[in-house]
This record gives structure tokens, C-alpha cells and sequence, in this order.
């Protein structure tokens, strides 16, 4: 559940399909009205039909709420998860051995904005900026994110270009995409007839991708395209750079 308001459940209408069966995970405990949000919710797609879930996963849950849940479905696991700790190793096999790296741990906080754009993003849309990157991490490469007002609209994963998961990620993004954020996991190679092109013309707001330069100049790749201003983002735990694309029309 991506809302501030955990009670609020549009989180689902972004994939009403998807839901039904699926998984519902919190980083906050679940207590007697949010089990009962759980138990109680119904399907976007008719209004009527109890939603199903496989999976609730959360730090904790109070008495009444654990027991709400377990009223809901004999099927229904109820999983317990403590919060992630910062600064532990991240494990992935990899043929002939490991890779031991740092966790991805960032948080809103981590994450700051240094403005070089004439015109300045409003702070709601650099908070929805950064909960956009939050989320890409977690979609499998190529990757694309688009979010508004702290939900995620649409995602584009694992195609083999990147303007094919934009365009799946704008899809299921529909008229709600227009002014959202836009999340890359990687650079856009190209401006005009590829993937930027495509998200000015479907009215994303604002784009953050990671920092490329070109020729060893410093300037930015798409630096000359004159529809778009700029903003740079410093991530303070990583080495490299990433850019804040605001796509507004001059």
C-alpha cells in the first residue's frame, strides 16, 4: 500500500487485475480498522466481489487485527517482517559465485535535489519525484516507473528497450499519467523519437533518470532539446549522478 493513508485503498485501481489474488504488504502495523479495510475491501472492477489476497505481510499486527485476518480466509497467510536494517550486505548468486554489495536502503530523506533548471519544480512534484525512484528499484530492468500523489500508476519492466516499457508503463498509466513523475532506472540514449519524446507528448511532468554525459563535455545528452528544463539530483550514498528531467512546455 503505497498511501500515506493506509485506509485508503486506490492503491488497487492501478491494477485491478493484478490485485485479486495478490499480495498486500505494509511497513506499518496493522491494527483492527486497517484488517478491517483488508477483510472488507472490494473489487475495482465490479464494486461487489470481496477482494482475495494470497499474502499480508507486515511488522506487526495488533491482537484484534490478527484476528480480523484470520477471519477473512482459511488460505490467507499472514506474514510477519520486521523492518530492513540500513547498512547490511545485499546477496545475489551469480554464475561461479556471489556479488556482495551494499543494500539499496535509501529513503525520501537520503535523496537531495540540487536545482540547475530556470524553471523550478514545485515541491510536491519533487516529492513525487522521489517516491517514483523509490519504487523503479524494485521493477526489473529495463525499467519505468510512473507515480502521482505518492501511488504508482504504471510500470514498464524487463523488455529489451527502454521505449518499450515506457510505452507499457503509459498504458497502464491512461489519463492518469498526465503531470505524474516518471522514473527510469537507467539513461534515455536518444530525445526526439524515443522514449523522452513520448513521455512530453503524454504529459509526464517530471522524469529522473541516472546523470549521463556526453564526450566528456558535461553536457547532459539531451541538453539542447529546448521543450524540457533541468534539474540535478545528487544521491548522497551512491558515486554517480542522476538527472531530474521537468518536462515542462516553454
Amino acid at each position: 500500500m503505497s498511501y500515506n493513508n493506509y485506509l485508503d485503498a486506490d492503491a488497487a485501481w492501478n491494477y485491478p487485475v493484478s490485485a485479486f489474488g495478490g499480495i498486500v504488504a505494509f511497513n506499518i502495523e496493522v491494527d483492527e480498522d486497517l484488517a478491517k479495510e483488508i477483510r472488507e475491501f472490494r473489487s475495482p472492477t465490479d464494486g461487489e466481489t470481496r477482494m482475495f489476497y494470497e499474502i499480508v505481510v507486515a511488522p506487526k499486527y495488533s491482537k484484534k487485527g490478527l484476528e480480523i485476518l484470520r477471519g477473512k480466509s482459511k488460505t490467507l497467510r499472514i506474514l510477519e517482517a520486521s523492518k530492513n536494517k540500513k547498512g547490511k550486505l545485499s546477496l545475489r548468486q551469480v554464475g561461479g559465485g556471489w556479488l556482495a554489495q551494499d543494500s539499496d536502503d535509501l529513503t525520501p530523506e537520503d535523496i537531495g535535489f540540487n536545482l540547475v533548471s530556470k524553471k523550478t519544480p514545485q515541491e510536491n512534484e519533487l516529492s513525487v519525484a522521489k517516491f517514483a525512484w523509490l519504487c523503479v528499484k524494485h521493477v526489473k530492468s529495463n525499467a519505468i516507473v510512473i507515480a502521482k500523489g505518492k501511488c504508482m500508476l504504471g510500470m514498464g519492466s524487463g523488455q529489451p528497450n527502454r521505449l518499450e516499457s515506457l510505452r507499457i508503463a503509459l498504458r497502464k498509466a491512461g489519463d492518469e499519467g498526465k503531470g505524474a513523475a516518471l522514473a527510469s532506472d537507467a539513461f534515455f540514449p536518444f530525445a526526439w523519437k524515443d522514449a523522452v519524446e513520448e513521455a512530453c507528448e503524454s504529459g509526464i511532468g517530471v522524469s529522473i533518470r541516472h546523470w549521463r554525459r556526453r564526450d566528456g563535455s558535461g553536457q547532459v545528452i539531451v541538453g539542447e532539446v529546448q521543450h524540457f528544463d533541468f534539474a540535478k539530483v545528487s544521491d548522497f550514498r551512491r558515486t554517480y549522478e542522476i538527472q531530474i528531467l521537468t518536462l515542462f512546455t516553454l
